[in-house]
């Protein structure tokens, strides 16, 4: 049976939490379908000091920014996207178009259409995710949308250069200086300045995340996704310090980042959190870290591998570690996750930043039900069908009995009208 051997926040504080920003969040919403690009100019300048001539950026404000960028930035960049570009184009090879004779007459298909137009938020703030440019810029241009915008904020009343070269070499059509609810609602709903998108992607803030979910339906999503999530499991085969680093490493997101550990030994547990303590005192950023782990950490002893298994299933975390001495019994057996690292040469942040799998993933649960961020989320999987005469004459004839059975008159006269008309000849 599991044990729990340290748990974070009770989830009716979090509720609470959630409910204050669902507020502030709805009435941003509502502030900008009235007032356009009013609202998007004075909430920039209230939260991020920002109030530029405009925020859309001119392509020779572009030039002059990547041409800022060092060498060496801009090297580190392309290998990055080389990367995320080439696994991208393999995922779209895998989704073919479709045309099949069913029935005799009965010519059936579906066609992968790629979405109009996307938005994509590339994250600043503490950290300016550079690497968000990639995974979603890139990857919506290799699904082949026509237009992709990008928003990305200012960070300290500056334009983040190397952000704005990675969003410019991933292929974006329009890049804006703009960050946080303004930015994403301003792409669903639409300014005088901005045209409106289909769809917004793109990780974020809790507040990001929110408008993303108050606006589904307005524009379609990648998924909801909230603070990241990571997950080691491991067993005797296991060392503290990586297990650790990694928690930690992941943890600095932000002080509502979950990590857990799941292990079949009690002994590495301990050491863990010794080791956890040890590496706070000399983290950088363990000012975050530490609420991270203190407020959100769980650490849970199991039996087995099974019962690892079963357990970490349970928490569908967005990032799942494998550090035990047969990882792929978990790459077999596993259902509920984002993304899989199996053993110890890998680990979250390759998968984040470089390696060419989508950092975009599912976090609170999402993962029971839906995977990350893909080639295949900017697609719409359309169907298509067309029937001979005697065709339509025969299939007519169920249809019409199977929608009577329903009580669909009009339904079965679309059907009768064809066995008429064609069965005549």
């Amino acid at each position: 049976m599991a044990i729990y051997l340290k748990q974070g926040k009770a989830q009716e504080e979090i509720a609470q939490n959630d409910a204050q920003i669902s507020e502030t969040v709805s009435q941003t919403i509502k502030k900008i379908e009235q007032e356009g690009d009013a609202a998007v100019r004075e909430l920039s300048n209230k939260f991020d000091k920002w109030n530029p001539e405009q925020f859309r950026l001119t392509d020779e404000q572009i030039e002059e920014i990547v041409s800022s960028v060092p060498e060496q930035t801009i090297e580190d960049i392309k290998f990055a996207q080389s990367n995320v570009k080439r696994f991208a184009e393999e995922q779209r090879k895998s989704m073919v178009d479709i045309e099949v004779e069913t029935l005799p007459g009965v010519i059936l298909g579906h066609k992968n259409i790629p979405v109009n137009s996307v938005g994509c938020y590339i994250p600043g703030g503490r950290y300016p995710m550079v690497a968000s440019a990639h995974m979603s810029v890139l990857t919506a241009k290799v699904a082949g949308v026509k237009r992709v915008i990008a928003c990305t904020p200012p960070i300290g009343g500056e334009i983040p250069a190397a952000t704005v070269a990675a969003m410019h070499m991933a292929g974006a059509d329009e890049i804006y200086i703009l960050g946080g609810i303004q930015a994403m609602a301003a792409m669903a709903v639409g300014t005088e300045t901005i045209e409106p998108v289909d769809m917004l992607v793109g990780p974020g803030n809790a507040f990001v995340a929110e408008t993303k979910r108050q606006l589904y339906g307005r524009v379609g999503i990648d998924l909801f996704a909230g603070p990241t999530e990571t997950l080691v499991v491991a067993d005797e085969t296991a060392d503290a310090e990586m297990i650790a680093t990694d928690l930690l490493g992941q943890g600095e997101h932000g002080p509502t980042s979950p990590g857990a550990l799941i292990t079949t030994s009690r002994k590495l547990a301990e050491e863990t959190v010794e080791e956890i303590e040890r590496q706070l005192q000399v983290l950088p950023t363990a000012d975050v870290a530490r609420v991270s782990w203190e407020d959100y950490g769980v650490i849970i002893l199991v039996e087995d591998e099974q019962e690892a298994l079963v357990e970490a299933d349970k928490l569908a975390f967005e990032h799942v570690e494998i550090l035990t001495k047969d990882p792929d019994y978990f790459l077999n057996n596993m259902t509920n996750y984002g993304c899989l690292f199996l053993g110890p040469e890998t680990n979250v942040a390759y998968g984040d930043k470089v390696i060419g799998t989508n950092h975009t993933l599912p976090t609170k649960g999402a993962a029971r039900y839906t995977g990350g961020l893909w080639v295949g989320k900017f697609l719409k999987t359309c169907t298509y069908q067309r029937v001979t005469e005697e065709a339509s004459v025969y299939v007519g004839e169920y249809a019409a009995r199977l929608c009577q059975l329903e009580n669909f008159a009009g339904h079965a006269e679309q059907a009768l009208l064809r066995v008429r008309r064609y069965g005549k000849k």
